[in-house]
């Protein structure tokens, strides 16, 4: 009979005579009665010992001689990976990722090869994460991290069959380098889009005002009006402007209708400096319109020279007579019969 087994017993046999005890006293038994029941409260207890002795002991004596064995340590199923490099879709550009790492083996035949669940375990969570971060924008580290959480976390059944695994506290980040690279490469493709863009704005002018407004001066005359529909007379007055820009625009001359439209330029003092004073003569007399055969234009230059020479200019005079005096016209200034044959051959 093990101890446990006598504790209770005794413990039985106390509150049964208890139980007498209090019994007896309420009904007040006669003597007889008490010890009866002192007999019967012996009788069980010993009975109820030798029954429990002939009842075979279901652990054998020679196992409890030796001390409790202790438990073999429980296997740890959990392992924390930090700063794997995962491909993103940019080259050269890797995400770093973190991860606590769980598993729990799967059944496996009898005789099936030993394995490491663990590096089983790490090898499959890093293959589905990379799956994710190969096709994920670098730039978009912090939503990717999100993402991967989400996927990672269900627990999984791996490639050999032989472990489910799953991934928490999934961290993902790039390196500080990396991190301004990207900063810088955004910022050069915002510029490079602005530019492109006002490039653009600025060819979409250029071809309306060279293809539309100034392709001829009708075209601009019309936009000028169209801009300013209240001033026809001013429009009228810049005719001649208009016909400039419209030719320039082109890279054409001014058409011949329109010539006279446009104002003669001041002479550039510069390019003066090369005239002499007969070749500016012979300008006057065209823009006065004096031809060779018209008889004053003999009389004005023979006047022209006498004016010259009395103002001490002998060598304008004489260039003035050689290029402009009629032939056989005498030093005094009297005119030959022949007309003004110098004016016609300046003119």
């Amino acid at each position: 009979m093990s101890s446990g087994r006598k504790t209770v017993t005794a413990f039985l046999t106390v509150i049964g005579a208890l139980l007498l005890v209090i019994l007896g006293l309420s009904v007040h038994w006669p003597r007889w009665a008490w010890a009866a029941s002192a007999a019967v409260l012996v009788a069980v207890p010993l009975t109820a010992t030798a029954v429990w002795g002939r009842r075979r002991d279901p652990i054998p004596r020679e196992l409890t001689l030796e001390p409790d064995l202790p438990l073999p340590p429980l296997e740890r199923r959990e392992q924390r990976v930090r700063n794997v490099a995962l491909p993103s879709d940019t080259e050269d550009y890797d995400f770093l990722f973190s991860a606590t790492v769980r598993w729990y083996p799967n059944d496996v035949p009898s005789g099936a090869p030993l394995v490491n669940p663990g590096a089983l375990a790490v090898d499959a969570v890093l293959g589905r994460a990379r799956n994710i971060t190969a096709t994920r924008a670098p730039n978009r580290c912090t939503l990717v991290q999100h993402e991967l959480n989400g996927d990672l976390g269900v627990m999984l059944l791996d490639s050999t069959g032989r472990v489910h695994a799953m991934a928490e506290d999934v961290v993902l980040t790039l390196t500080e380098q990396d991190r301004e690279r990207l900063g810088k490469l955004s910022a050069v493709r915002k510029d490079e889009a602005v530019w492109e863009h006002e490039r653009k704005h600025e060819q979409n002018k250029r071809a309306y005002l060279g293809e539309d407004v100034l392709k001829n001066t009708g075209s601009a005359v019309v936009w000028w009006l169209a801009k300013n529909d209240d001033k026809i007379d001013k429009a009228v007055a810049d005719l001649g402007l208009l016909a400039q820009l419209s030719s320039a625009a082109n890279n054409q001359d001014i058409p011949d209708h329109l010539r006279h439209l446009v104002p003669r330029p001041p002479a550039d003092p510069e390019e003066d400096r090369g005239l002499s004073a007969a070749d500016h003569f012979a300008e006057m007399l065209r823009a006065m319109g004096l031809g060779a055969d018209d008889p004053r234009c003999a009389l004005f230059v023979q006047r022209v020279v006498r004016a010259a020479a009395a103002a001490d200019r002998t060598a304008t005079a004489e260039d003035l007579r050689q290029r402009f005096a009629p032939a056989g016209s005498s030093e005094d200034g009297e005119e030959a019969p022949s007309g003004a044959a110098g004016a016609a051959s300046a003119a």
